[in-house]
């Protein structure tokens, strides 16, 4: 832990719950097959998307129209594993197809399924008068094209870190909005992260691994930021 972790840390040492938390329902299901798993996130998604396409849950596209909300399903490969989560109506989704395919076809190949899992939580989620840490699984994609220029042209580190407390605010917000929950106080939080390149969109984006604080509670395995229904931004707590 380093200085500032420790400071924070001091100050918030009481591990309680305040009681305008709600309680999110996730489903976590992961399947394995008797070879590796050699596709990605948004192969996953094409194949949810393509066999059971009435569900605009699984792809967010009402008829050709994309919905602008935070995704309620989510499809990640972790440690080679492929992993699809759904929260709240997402779940109910999920729990109704988990038996209703055998194959997971891929671009270059069909994975044949030999064994699945599903997990079902309640799991809180909101503003805490604690800190939390959380590490990225996957890398944070927290910049758009417009503010990423701005970031890149930023000289002073401290500015940039701002602008990544910001968006990480707002990466809370808008994901509370279509969560139902209404966040009764100021997100404090701050970000310990390194740039890195990633491909979004068959575009270049700068991205962020690492991790952040913040007095919010969020699922293990959920995203935040942009590109969470194909994986991105994937955080975890780090046990104290």
């Amino acid at each position: 832990m380093n200085k500032i972790e420790k400071d924070i840390f001091k100050n918030f040492v009481v591990f309680l719950m305040t009681p305008e938390n709600i309680k999110l329902k996730t489903l976590e299901m992961t399947f394995e097959g008797a070879g590796e798993f050699r596709g990605d996130a948004n192969q996953i998604r094409g194949f949810f998307a393509s066999k059971f396409n009435e569900y605009d849950l699984l792809h967010n596209h009402n008829t050709d129209r994309f919905c602008y909300r935070y995704p309620l399903v989510q499809y990640k490969v972790l440690d080679k594993i492929p992993l699809v989560i759904g929260v709240n109506e997402g779940a109910e989704i999920l729990k109704g197809l988990f038996d209703k395919f055998d194959t997971v076809t891929l671009p270059h190949e069909d994975f044949e399924i030999t064994e699945r899992f599903m997990r079902i939580k309640k799991q809180e989620f909101g503003l805490t008068k604690s800190i939390y840490f959380y590490e990225f699984l996957t890398p944070w994609l927290a910049l758009n094209k417009e503010n990423e220029e701005k970031f890149l042209e930023t000289r002073n580190p401290e500015e940039q870190k701002e602008m990544l407390r910001k968006t990480l605010a707002g990466n809370l917000l808008s994901m509370s909005k279509t969560l139902g929950y209404t966040v009764p106080d100021t997100i404090k939080c701050d970000v310990n992260v390194e740039i890195c390149r990633s491909k979004y969109k068959k575009m270049d984006f700068t991205s962020f691994t690492g991790g952040f604080m913040a007095n919010f509670l969020i699922p293990d395995i959920m995203g935040i930021g942009k590109g969470v229904a194909k994986g991105f931004g994937t955080v975890r707590k780090i046990r104290m």
